[in-house]
């Protein structure tokens, strides 16, 4: 092959790495790719990548490479650069440290060609003579080229060790050509790694945002603090399990790289309308809660009618005092008012635990509040009221839960504020799928769902996983204000109901059982109280696979 002819192979290939570096995501793959093409298309034995970080005033080691001698550090190698190898300093005492090759190519912006390091003056080769000895090696000739961006700044060097001549292998100077050639890679490079590095920082800043808002849904309430940071976790366990299996309806279900960023994103954003919910809603422990606990309320109103009560029994003691049958009289009257206190003292007692929400309200205990809901006290006002308020008997008689209707209400439409804050904004490409996921973790499979009722088949197998993550989060979670968090055997328990009522998917369920995702979370996530021995055969729903 011709010298011209190798040129324009080689003019060929940098075309090609041009168009690599620049799909490139990963920075640690992007710089190991740019060191490596470098010493490639000059046939360099060694070569060594350095960064210049903004505002720092030294060069740092990125990647270094020595084919001869079989030394590889740095990029995918799973090798740090020690830490015995310090920075390259730009300045000293100072003043401009262009005694260094790399320092020099960075401070001046010129490319650096040696043919022999060993003859060339006015550079300190003091540290690569020592590395020479060291290692049995002779560093020749040098090529040290400025890594110069699109904004003209520099932002690191490339520094190549030991050109080989193609036909003989005997090391020689680095050509004029490879020069150029290195230089018009160095440019691709630092656009490249520019851009790479403004997209990493976007990225950076976006989920920055994201946990500002989650920290200040945190900050309003600490119990959806911990549910917006588990969530996103457990959704990603169960869907790399969905990623792994390799049997059922899901085997053929994929994710890339953009794939699950685009689904953490969605999970860390899926609450994020609970940023307008009312806290006194979000954190209502127990029936009578708003901005405080009204069941105190009631304490003193019982004890109005217990006073009321004891007048009246006084009034009629003195009333009757000279009547001949007093003393049976008395009896009576103490007889009727201690009645009547101990059935106050039961009530109050009762309310108190109906106050404290349950999974279910029995309907003879719901009668019985409208009863106490109907005894007759003066107000401070002297009016003679009932004992309870509308809004105070409806609060008691809560079948499930703390939540009147018209609170959960608005507690579900938090997902609605979701759905329009995350549309509105201008997503890119691979992430354009965020609202659908975070949206849709109130949806059943059955359609019976909120905010859209959207069946099975019109929900992402992503949307889908958000849901049963959403729900096994609640189930276990220790940190609500009305209740303790559930055993791994209650939650599974649960979770296999609403498969078999049509509330999740049951090829996920089918999943998240087989492949163990509870326990895998559990022991991230749960007490170790919470984590009993779990016997799937007991678990309805599931069907264990031979």
């Amino acid at each position: 092959m011709s010298q011209q002819d190798a040129l324009l192979n080689r003019q060929e290939e940098l075309n090609a790495i041009g168009i690599a570096l620049s799909s490139e995501r990963d920075i640690n793959r992007l710089l190991e790719t740019i060191l490596l093409a470098a010493m490639r298309i000059t046939n360099a034995d060694a070569g060594t990548l350095y960064l210049l970080e903004p505002d720092k005033r030294e060069l740092t080691f990125e990647i270094m490479r020595t084919n001869s001698l079989g030394k590889a550090l740095g990029g995918t190698t799973g090798q740090p650069i020690p830490p015995s190898v310090f920075p390259i300093q730009l300045y000293k005492e100072g003043e401009p440290n262009n005694s260094m090759v790399v320092a020099h190519a960075a401070l001046s912006g010129k490319t650096v060609n040696i043919p022999d390091a060993y003859e060339a003056a006015g550079f300190d080769f003091s540290g690569t003579k020592g590395f020479d000895k060291k290692n049995g090696y002779r560093s020749t000739s040098f090529l040290a080229v400025p890594m110069r961006n699109h904004e003209n700044e520099i932002i690191g060097v490339l520094q190549l060790i030991n050109a080989q001549d193609r036909q003989s292998g005997a090391i020689v100077a680095f050509s004029s050509e490879e020069q150029r050639l290195l230089e018009s890679l160095s440019s691709q490079a630092a656009i490249a790694l520019t851009n790479r590095r403004l997209i990493q920082q976007m990225e950076d800043l976006f989920e920055s945002f994201v946990s500002l808002i989650n920290t200040a849904i945190d900050d309003k309430s600490p119990y959806t603090g911990g549910h917006c940071e588990r969530v996103p976790v457990l959704t990603m366990m169960l869907a790399e399990a969905v990623n792994r299996t390799t049997q059922g309806p899901l085997k053929d279900f994929e994710m890339t790289e953009r794939d699950r960023y685009e689904l953490k994103i969605a999970g860390l954003l899926h609450d994020c309308g609970k940023i307008t919910t009312p806290v006194h809603v979000v954190d209502k422990s127990t029936k009578l809660e708003t901005i405080f606990d009204r069941i105190h309320l009631l304490d003193t109103r019982f004890e109005v009618l217990k006073r009321d009560a004891e007048i009246t029994m006084l009034r009629a003691l003195y009333e009757n005092r000279g009547a001949g049958s007093g003393d049976n009289c008395a009896e009576t009257y103490r007889a009727e008012f201690d009645a009547r206190a101990r059935q106050l003292d039961a009530d109050r007692e009762f309310l108190r635990h109906c106050n404290i929400g349950s999974e279910k309200m029995e309907a003879a205990n719901q009668e019985r509040v409208r009863r106490i809901a109907a005894y007759i006290w003066c107000n401070e006002a002297g009016e003679l009221v009932n004992f309870l308020s509308a809004d105070e008997l409806d609060n008691l008689i809560i079948r499930a839960g703390t939540l009147t209707d018209a609170e959960r209400q608005i507690i579900n439409h938090h997902i609605n504020i979701t759905i329009k804050m995350l549309e509105s904004l201008p997503w890119p490409r691979h992430l354009r799928r965020v609202p659908e996921y975070a949206g849709g973790h109130h949806e059943r499979m059955d359609g019976k769902g909120y905010p859209k009722g959207l069946t099975r088949e019109q929900m992402s197998v992503q949307a889908r996983v958000m849901g049963i993550a959403d729900i096994f989060e609640a189930l276990t979670a220790k940190d609500r204000p009305y209740k303790p968090g559930k055993t791994l055997t209650e939650s599974l328990a649960i979770l296999g109901k609403f498969k078999e009522d049509g509330h999740i998917d049951p090829d996920l369920f089918e999943i998240f059982v087989r492949e163990k995702v509870y326990l895998q979370y559990a022991e991230k996530f749960l007490d170790p109280e919470q984590r009993d021995e779990v016997d799937v055969s007991r678990i309805p729903g599931y069907t264990q696979s031979m």
